[in-house]
């Protein structure tokens, strides 16, 4: 079957009674009702497929898991109250105290503070690479290393890993390889099936994909993801049903999404590229961008997000973003919606100049989650807010 057809079946074979529901029930529900000790018992022995209490599972939860499973290509998928949620759980869960997680320097800053700020106070130390150690995986791996956590397209640079060679120099020194697919999404870049050994997504974002949703997930094997649920139960981050209804329901338009998605940021980096405003446009879709030849091996599509670097830094870009019209300023991406965001004042606020020199992180960036309008709108847009 294909992904496109399992994203809209997977999932909605949840029952009202004897008759099928079209759509995935929402079972706001805390708790379930069981008819005897011995089916308590049964539940409590692995032995029943029913519910006891929703912060441990959920029907309507764990269909979307199902869902989300299927287009990842995984054995299991966890939903999580948040993609943050999603990391620390993994994190914490594969790492024990003076155990090493490598981490690429480019990340998302929610990533970097977590693996520098607060693993440290669990005896876990992190690691932060450069892009070029990254490229050469074998030469990061060390004897205290139990995960390589990296993402590709990279936020808020676009910059792209070659994800398989990463995969497979942890897969040869037993080390679990873990991939934030957020930017691009198993359509466009199924990390799953070139070696990687956990995927990790905000589902706020396209999986969701209309800005009303926070949630993250967990995607790979039963082996690995096991664990991960017995903490998600002591530590309480399961999805709600209400929002896990709203991701299963944006799950059914996602491949039409992403295409659109697409098309758009392409035809947007490629009017840009040349605006005398800008010191260059990140897009890797670009035969410019440092990353081009990677992201075609490995890329299907090469996502909704572009950035901008304007001319004049700090000031400039801030100018540019206030006389923006169209595209909306706003936090997140991987909405039907085009907004802006400021990475210095967002998703990399709090990181000393050091750190995000070595993210290649500039003042003048404009990071731009292109939607699903008209692309010459947008590219107005830009000019506009880009003029003088």
């Amino acid at each position: 079957m294909r992904k496109s057809t399992e994203l809209i079946h997977t999932g909605e074979r949840t029952t009202a009674g004897a008759t099928p529901s079209l759509t995935t029930p929402i079972y706001a529900s805390s708790t379930f009702i069981f008819e005897s000790a011995a089916e308590v018992q049964a539940y409590q022995d692995g032995r029943s497929s029913g519910y006891l209490y929703s912060r441990y599972d959920n029907p309507t939860v764990v269909a979307v898991e199902a869902k989300l499973a299927a287009v990842d290509g995984a054995e299991r998928s966890l939903l999580f109250s948040s993609g943050q949620a999603a990391s620390t759980h993994a994190l914490l869960t594969l790492l024990r105290q003076g155990d090493e997680v490598v981490c690429s320097a480019a990340i998302y800053g929610g990533t970097y503070h977590l693996i520098a700020d607060w693993l440290p106070r669990f005896g876990i130390e992190g690691r932060f690479v450069s892009l070029d150690e990254l490229a050469r995986p074998a030469s990061v791996i060390g004897p205290r290393t139990r995960v390589v956590w990296f993402e590709s397209p990279i936020n808020p640079t676009l910059r792209c890993v070659d994800v398989a060679a990463v995969a497979v120099a942890c897969r040869q020194a037993g080390v679990v390889s873990v991939v934030d697919n957020t930017f691009a999404c198993p359509l466009n870049q199924p990390v799953l099936s070139m070696g990687v050994d956990l995927s990790m997504q905000s589902a706020t974002k396209y999986l969701n994909g209309h800005s009303d949703v926070t949630a993250g997930v967990l995607s790979g094997t039963r082996a690995l993801l096991d664990p991960v649920a017995k903490a998600r139960r002591l530590m309480g981050a399961t999805l709600d049903p209400q929002p896990a209804y709203a991701l299963g329901r944006g799950l059914k338009t996602l491949a039409l999404r992403v295409a659109r998605h697409n098309e758009n940021a392409l035809h947007v980096a490629r009017a840009l590229e040349s605006h005398p405003s800008l010191v260059r446009v990140y897009y890797p879709g670009l035969e410019s961008h440092p990353d081009h030849p990677i992201a075609r091996r490995q890329m299907t599509g090469f996502g909704g997000m572009v950035t901008i670097d304007v001319r004049g830094g700090r000031e400039a870009a801030f100018r540019t973003f206030d006389r923006l019209q169209v595209i909306k300023r706003a936090a997140s991406l991987g909405g039907v919606e085009s907004i802006c965001s400021l990475p210095v004042l967002t998703s990399h606020t709090g990181l000393d100049d050091q750190a995000l020199a070595r993210a290649g992180v500039s003042a003048g960036m404009i990071r731009l989650s292109i939607g699903l309008e008209d692309p010459e709108d947008l590219v107005e847009d830009l000019r506009q807010a880009l003029a003088n």
